[in-house]
């Protein structure tokens, strides 16, 4: 095995955003996803989970170094600045250190900038300075290569710290072509990061978003402050990368 490739999976294990997000998800199954969070390899950089779920990851990771996320607006994304607000403010009121809010990209395709823009600039302002917002812009519906670059800059002006591609919950998540839209849109803002999410099940892809990060903002930009993947079904490959194991290697190429 490349020495490359065990590189790769030990980065992309430390921006891992491990996730639970099942309608039928129980305190069970979040501790089930803790444990999942640290590895003999080194601890994921988050778990997401739903709001009402906060307080108790925050309890189990306590001294672990691992963030807790949560949803909000999510996954729907609907025109409902309260309804978004009203999440937020519960997982901020539950300790929670990262809020991933669904942009309201329907509205966006209807036209509608304004709606988007107020969403994100009131949830960053009820995060406050030290939780980090994570917009969702859910590129596989918007489609459209211009309305990928116009949520990303909307979000980006109005206090996104990071713009994610997808909630995993549409037919298309993540694609190479969304995040090259959009961190070249962090790279024309001048500041922001990038979170993919939905899709990535293995070492090869996850190093191919990295390489393109690394070659839009350069190759010491993606850190787990600046890069995340939101892809639990990629654990497994880079845990067995990192055993010394094949993973899916002969699936894709660096």
């Amino acid at each position: 095995m490349s020495p490359d490739v065990k590189q790769t999976a030990s980065r992309a294990l430390a921006m891992l955003d491990l996730t639970s997000l099942n309608d039928g998800d129980d305190s069970a199954a979040v501790t089930a996803l803790c444990d999942r969070a640290v590895t003999p390899h080194g601890a994921v950089a988050a778990v997401c989970v739903w709001p009402r779920f906060v307080a108790q990851a925050k309890d189990e990771l306590r001294a672990s170094g691992v963030k807790v996320a949560a949803v909000a607006n999510f996954p729907a994304g609907e025109a409902d600045l309260e309804f978004a607000l009203s999440d937020t403010r519960a997982i901020v009121a539950a300790g929670g250190d990262e809020v991933d809010v669904v942009f309201p990209y329907a509205a966006l395709i209807r036209g509608d900038e304004a709606t988007g823009a107020a969403l994100v600039a009131a949830c960053k302002e009820a995060c406050g300075p030290d939780v980090l917002l994570k917009v969702i812009i859910e590129s596989g519906a918007l489609k459209d290569p211009a309305l990928i670059r116009k949520a990303s800059d909307i979000a980006l002006a109005n206090g996104a710290d990071f713009i994610k591609t997808s909630t995993g919950k549409v037919p298309v998540n993540a694609t190479l072509e969304a995040a090259e839209i959009m961190l070249t849109a962090i790279r024309d803002h001048g500041g922001g990061a990038f979170k993919a999410a939905g899709g990535i099940r293995d070492t090869a892809t996850a190093g191919a978003y990295l390489a393109l990060a690394d070659r839009i903002l350069g190759p010491g930009w993606a850190t787990p402050r600046t890069f995340r993947f939101g892809a639990s079904g990629v654990l497994a490959d880079l845990l067995s990368v990192l055993d010394g194991g094949a993973g899916a290697e002969s699936d894709g190429g660096y």
